[in-house]
């Protein structure tokens, strides 16, 4: 691929960064960043953070450019490292509420290896957009190319979480730790909720009303607050097809059925269905649609 198309990549993964990247992957990923203020962090540790992101970012575009798909996670993964990150964000906030105002005063500088480490593990907690960039360096077939586009991201979402980093700064050393400290837990636990979503380890009733569709046939549409209709009822033991459509960006772009991602718009063929529901969900697990076959 030549130099232009990657300049065009890192352009693009930049826009998204500031665009998307900035709501969504600030607000899943940035409880790592508790793990510094919990021990007084400052400004260079967050900028070793940012450059732990930058770093990890960059490598897995390369390897996401090298080898293709072989190299992604699969949502069963995903699902568990987001478990694991939501019980990480849980214990620095705790610590951060047991030490309290006077330990975070003192707690000092944090370790060299700390900040960059916290920083390039959330490659592992994919956002929404995260999963989008990804599937561009697969499809680019370039290492060049895929860093590109994966540091374009991480570039363009870097103000937030340098801001992210301050706030958190600023607020460590007055009377509001512990609100963020609750904040942190609440935010970990939403992490987590979201990879057992994602897993389908969470029971997730569909509403009695469903949109019913006579033909093999249906449109599903991706919004940013979940895909419409939420459920669909089609009919069993014939193929079906499955159009998603995207009316808003959002981390329902990305989309997990059958076991595997599918980036939007895409038209899904599912081979014939037994009666009974199938359940999917957008890439980072927080929001879920139904298809009922009958």
């Amino acid at each position: 691929m030549s130099a232009q198309a990657a300049a065009a990549l890192l352009a693009g993964g930049v826009a998204a960064g500031l665009v998307a990247g900035t709501a969504t992957c600030a607000a899943t990923q940035g409880g790592l960043l508790v793990g510094l203020v919990g021990r007084g962090g400052d400004r260079a540790a967050v900028g070793w953070f940012l450059a732990g992101r930058l770093a990890s970012y960059t490598v897995a575009g390369a390897l996401l450019g090298l080898l293709g798909s072989a190299v992604s996670l699969s949502p069963p993964a995903r699902a568990a490292l987001l478990v694991a990150a939501g019980a990480v964000v849980v214990g620095f906030a705790v610590r951060m509420l047991r030490r309290g105002h006077c330990a975070a005063q003192e707690a000092g500088e944090v370790p060299r290896f700390k900040a960059p480490l916290l920083g390039a593990a959330t490659i592992l907690v994919p956002c929404g957009m995260t999963l989008g960039v990804e599937m561009i360096a697969v499809s680019s077939g370039s290492p060049p190319a895929g860093a590109a586009a994966m540091a374009g991201f991480v570039l363009g979402s870097a103000p937030a979480f340098a801001l992210l980093g301050y706030v958190l700064r600023r607020v460590s050393r007055t009377r509001l730790s512990r609100v963020a400290g609750v904040v942190a837990i609440a935010a970990g636990l939403w992490t987590a909720g979201t990879g057992l979503n994602l897993a389908g380890w969470l029971p997730a009733a569909a509403p009695a009303a469903s949109s019913t569709v006579g033909s093999a046939t249906v449109t599903v549409w991706a919004t940013r607050t979940g895909y419409r209709p939420f459920t669909v009822t089609l009919p069993a033991g014939v193929p079906v097809e499955v159009d998603f459509r995207v009316a808003e960006p959002g981390c329902t772009g990305t989309v997990v059925i059958a076991g595997r991602d599918v980036a939007l718009p895409a038209t899904v063929h599912l081979p014939p269905q037994p009666p009974g529901r199938l359940r999917y969900a957008c890439g980072m697990g927080m929001f879920t649609g139904f298809l009922d076959f009958r």
